[in-house]
């Protein structure tokens, strides 16, 4: 038996120690000798804790006293079984040891591995879709299919990774090398269809995308960047939840000019001369881990609670607003459209 990987014991006095920092799972150890505390102190991920009582033993405590306290870690959920284990390296180390902490058997180290396993496919690689790409390979996805022959503009550059170097050249051949530079083993050029699908669009989605996901079963997450927002997610599931036509279907009932708006913002038609502007930083970035955490959730089997929910992040605060939407009676995503009698004979 040892500590959960990542836990770290402190001193909080000479009578009183700490294991753990997140308050979901921190306890204290209080009235403490001082030579219990020590030795407290010098248990780590690594140590074996069944052995502590002999160890208490010979340094002339209470052996007894020792093992309540170690059944007190046990009983704390602090602890797995066994010798040390398997632990990750490079970028997924700390996905591991956060996940040995939030897993009931402190198997996060099989998890992070299982998505090894996994395709994920990101169109739409500006900023926002490069930190998708570049989040889930660290953390441990196995292959990413990039999409998007675009050239980087100048004013893709910033923290997801583009540089002065990279303008003029595919966006997907230096997300590729970007992709890469953090996780070397990662597939990049895979057969499989996606587990996921990752859509990054500029100021709306396009509503003849979300028929031909449905019908071939693709989990998919929508990204919209706007003008000085983004919207992320649903996370659409067919048919378990509301699809990207439910949301159009909503808005339409508010606004029922919102598909001729939609027409023009996808064509350009509203300004043909205008450039689209690039996106900003921190909406970027903030959009880039929601994403990417959403996806990464969907591929642990724990998204139930993001299916029909967007995040609706701008400026100045860039603080995500949830909200919530349901299917709509109009669409029929989630069930097979009826059948007139006879219609097959």
């Amino acid at each position: 038996m040892r500590l959960r990987p990542g836990l770290r014991v402190l001193r909080r006095g000479d009578t009183e120690v700490q294991v753990g920092t997140d308050p979901r799972w921190a306890v204290r150890l209080t009235d403490l000798s001082t030579a219990e505390c020590r030795l407290l102190l010098s248990v780590d991920d690594r140590t074996d804790l069944s052995r502590l009582p002999a160890l208490a033993e010979r340094l002339g405590l209470d052996p007894a006293r020792v093992s309540t306290l170690v059944a007190l870690l046990h009983e704390a959920r602090l602890t797995v079984a066994g010798p040390a284990g398997r632990t990750a390296s490079g970028p997924v180390a700390p996905e591991s040891a956060a996940w040995s902490l939030l897993r009931p058997h402190g198997d996060g180290a099989d998890l992070v591995a299982a998505r090894a396993r996994r395709t994920v496919g990101i169109i739409g690689l500006g900023p926002t879709g490069l930190g998708v790409a570049v989040t889930l390979a660290a953390a441990g996805v196995g292959t990413l299919l990039l999409d998007d022959p675009r050239p980087v503009r100048s004013d893709d550059i910033g923290p997801a990774g583009y540089r002065w170097g990279d303008v003029g050249s595919a966006r997907e051949h230096v997300a590729t090398r970007l992709v890469r530079d953090v996780a070397p083993h990662v597939t990049l050029d895979g057969r499989r269809e996606p587990d996921v699908l990752v859509l990054v669009e500029r100021a709306a989605a396009d509503p003849a995308r979300a028929p031909v996901l449905l019908s071939t079963s693709t989990p998919h997450l929508s990204v919209v960047v706007r003008e000085a927002d983004a919207v992320v997610g649903p996370l659409v599931v067919p048919g378990e939840g509301p699809c990207l036509r439910c949301l159009d279907l909503h808005r339409t009932d508010v606004d029922p000019a919102w598909p001729l708006l939609v027409a023009q913002l996808l064509t350009g038609a509203a300004a043909p001369s205008a450039q689209p502007t690039g996106e900003v930083g921190t909406v970027a970035g903030i959009c880039a881990a929601l994403a990417a955490a959403a996806v990464v959730a969907h591929l642990d089997g724990t998204s139930a609670h993001l299916q029909g929910v967007t995040y609706e992040i701008g400026l100045p605060d860039a603080v995500p607003r949830r909200r919530a939407w349901a299917v709509h009676p109009d669409c029929g995503c989630t069930a097979l459209p009826a059948v007139p009698a006879g219609a097959y004979t």
